[in-house]
């Protein structure tokens, strides 16, 4: 028999520091994660099953098997699933690959309770089973393959995979039980659990222990222990909000608490049944460039796929559960569902729900829906670009941070509290809320109160070229274009001085076309200079955020340079201008008011050693 002997990596071995050491009270979620596994394997070889029948020659019949053994200490999970290969076992228990154990441990507090709540949430609950036990073996043959092998680790640093026998397919774990955990050997304590946390389950879970009836013929007694009926079949009358709570758990493989629950039977040409939840926590996943699903399909409550693309659009993939139809074939592939009208008319009709409740949400519970927010505004907002019937729906349920600093408003309540002649909602766009707040194009806006919006989530760059005006009110950057600010008319309007013309001309021969123009800004109040782009330019995060992705073909624009004619240092600079020689006397100025003013952008100057040299000369010189 050929065994290997390999390392866990570094993250899992930290892992598995934190599962060995962890606090008893969470001890018991390890038999949920197990059974919940073996739920998924068994569901997922049915599907297999569906297109290649040689993979469950047996029927299909799966079921889940707990055997517990006092004297030799030992507690064995078996499944009859889809099962693993070597390359699986490796994969799934060995490294990060499959697991998420690198997200997980990123996300490790230091505090141990806090962390075992996130095993769920980041997919590694496997490792669970070393909180109770000192060693575990896995013993696993891949349906329509040939060899077993057997992963073996007592969580300590290394683990072993060896060829082994298996006469079916499916996984078998056998869980050597430390002195402290003896209490998880106990029928009556593993019945509580299964019904606690895995009562939902479809497939029948049945405990296997020794006979204690020494009158009996059998050696062994065995019971099936969950109800085993599909809990979104029942009647929401029927189940309890722990037993919706436990249900999520198991479909989400998480740990948190669901915010939102959405159960209800669809009847009538085409039937179905839904049970959605909306989490209270990011998934590890939310921002996966594949946008992945996380809805299972069943089909008459047998599981067909949990990766249907067309089940859901993608800015609803936060969601958790399961969706039931009466219509679909049973053997329906993942190519049949696709364009496939039955599935067009739950996708409709789902989303269309669940957009529904998020509204009442917002209505009804107003810090409910900020917090959801909070964790999935990002996302949802993906629909306003996306999803053109329902773009003034989720432009609607959009929430927004703003200089009004009075927590997240809504563009309606923007609208409504706009000033008088207002015709713009203005906005503006950064990498961060802090970066954003922190923009000198904001000062004079501040000044008037005119309130101005945080854009500052990657997506907000993209719908905004869709949606032009909201209830007849147009959007506006504050870092494009000529702000409106002034309150007297052109011709009522304080002239440039001929010093400030001079500085203007200055700056201009010394930068050239480095920047697009130089003039007088009304949005200033503090700040010395700013960059804006003008009115047919790109927004400038917008041309960040396409430079780093190396999406611009050719140079970036040149910006329009706005000088605050109040400001100390301008003046100054002004004086200067109207002397002889003052082109090359403000040739260092000049050039290191662009710099400042990229750097406010966010930017580094395009020269940082020569801005550095031409700071330390202009700091020496003002100083003689």
């Amino acid at each position: 028999m050929t065994t290997e002997k390999m390392g866990f990596e570094a993250e899992v071995s930290r892992l598995l520091h934190m599962m060995v050491h962890s606090v008893y009270s969470d001890r018991e979620i390890f038999l949920r994660e197990l059974i919940s596994n073996a739920s998924d394997a068994c569901d997922k070889l049915r599907y297999e099953g569906l297109t290649n029948s040689d993979l469950v020659k047996d029927g299909g019949d799966f079921a889940i098997d707990i055997r517990l053994d006092k004297d030799a200490k030992t507690l064995i999970v078996s499944d009859n699933g889809v099962g693993m290969n070597k390359e699986d076992l490796i994969s799934h228990l060995g490294t990060i690959a499959r697991s998420g154990t690198s997200a997980f441990v990123d996300n490790m507090s230091g505090d141990t309770k806090k962390d075992v709540n996130l095993i769920g949430q980041f997919g590694v609950g496997f490792y669970s089973v070393f909180m109770i036990a000192d060693k575990v073996d896995v013993l696993s043959k891949k349906a329509g393959e040939d060899k077993a092998f057997l992963w073996s680790s007592d969580g300590i640093g290394e683990y072993t995979v060896s060829d082994a026998d298996k006469d079916t397919n499916g996984t078998t774990i056998t869980l050597h039980i430390k002195d402290d955990a003896e209490e998880f050997l106990e029928v009556l304590r593993l019945k509580t659990i299964i019904k606690t946390y895995s009562d939902h389950i479809t497939l029948p879970i049945t405990l296997i222990s020794k006979n204690d009836d020494k009158e009996a013929e059998e050696a062994e007694k065995s019971e099936k222990v969950n109800d085993g009926s599909a809990l979104w079949a029942r009647q929401k009358s029927d189940i309890s909000e722990e037993q919706y709570k436990e249900f999520y758990h198991h479909v989400a493989h998480a740990y948190d608490e669901p915010a939102t629950t959405i159960h209800y039977r669809a009847e009538g040409k085409i039937e179905y049944t839904v049970l959605l939840f909306i989490p209270s926590q990011q998934p590890m996943d939310l921002f996966d460039p594949a946008r992945k699903p996380k809805v299972k399909l069943y089909v008459k409550r047998v599981f067909i796929t949990e990766d249907c693309e067309d089940l859901l659009p993608g800015y609803l993939r936060f969601m958790r559960g399961v969706v039931d139809s009466e219509d679909l074939p049973l053997n329906i592939s993942r190519e049949m569902l696709q364009n496939n009208p039955v599935m067009t008319s739950i996708r409709n009709a789902v989303t269309k729900r669940v957009l529904t409740e998020l509204e009442k949400k917002a209505k009804k519970d107003v810090d409910g829906y900020n917090e959801f927010w909070t964790s999935f505004g990002s996302v949802l907002k993906e629909g306003i670009y996306e999803d053109f019937a329902r773009r003034d729906q989720i432009l609607k349920m959009a929430r927004f941070e703003s200089t009004a600093d009075k927590g997240l408003t809504s563009l309606e309540n923007y609208v409504s509290g706009m000033n008088k002649n207002q015709e713009t909602i203005y906005y503006i766009t950064g990498d961060s809320l802090e970066a954003a707040k922190r923009s000198p194009q904001l000062e004079g806006f501040k000044a008037k109160d005119i309130e101005v919006l945080y854009l500052t989530d990657p997506v907000d760059e993209f719908w905004l070229q869709m949606v032009p005006e909201f209830e007849g009110k147009k959007f506006g950057s504050v870092t494009r274009g000529a702000a409106e600010l002034d309150d007297k008319k052109e011709d009522e309007k304080k002239e440039d001085t001929p010093e400030l013309d001079a500085l203007i001309g200055v700056i201009k021969t010394n930068l050239g076309e480095a920047v697009k123009d130089v003039r007088i800004s009304n949005r200033l109040t503090d700040s010395a200079v700013c960059l804006v782009a003008d009115d047919d330019d790109m927004d400038m995060h917008m041309e960040r955020i396409l430079k780093m992705h190396n999406k611009l073909d050719g140079a970036t624009s040149a910006r329009v340079m706005e000088i605050n004619a109040d400001n100390p240092l301008i003046k100054t600079l002004a004086e200067q201008a109207t002397k002889e020689g003052s082109v090359e006397s403000l040739k260092d100025a000049s050039q290191i008011l662009l710099d400042q003013a990229r750097i406010m952008e966010g930017d580094l100057p395009e020269d940082p050693v020569g801005f550095a040299t031409r700071l330390s000369s202009f700091m020496t010189s003002s100083f003689k």
